[in-house]
């Protein structure tokens, strides 16, 4: 049976905020820790039948990222539910939500830029 890792590293400041943000995996195509300014880790605790999460990002992600990250986010698990189970319909809704979220931040950012 094949083992596969990933590891994070967080540089935290003064305030136990995330200052620098490293991962790294074993079946990664290049060699090494890449930096990156986020990360949203959710666990399925089967015993309390809950999920767990840990969201992180730098002082140096911006707003606009942040919103951006999140909607991805949000696709990639409709994408994942449509994978793992089939269940068009959910995905659909997800689908449907991230372009009225796009929609929503494109016209922020045209509001912000003028």
């Amino acid at each position: 049976m094949k083992n596969s890792e990933i590891k994070f590293s967080i540089e935290l400041d003064e305030k136990n905020l995330p200052k620098k943000i490293l991962w790294n995996a074993s079946d990664k195509e290049e060699e090494g820790a890449e930096s990156t300014k986020s990360i949203s880790l959710n666990v399925w605790d089967n015993l309390n039948q809950s999920t767990l999460r840990i969201d992180l990002w730098t002082e140096d992600m911006s707003v606009v990222e942040m919103k951006r990250f999140y909607i991805d986010v949000l696709g990639g698990m409709g994408q994942t539910i449509l994978n793992s189970t089939g269940d068009e319909y959910i995905s659909e809704e997800i689908k449907i939500l991230c372009d009225k979220l796009v929609k929503h931040v494109n016209e922020e950012n045209k509001k912000t830029s003028k």
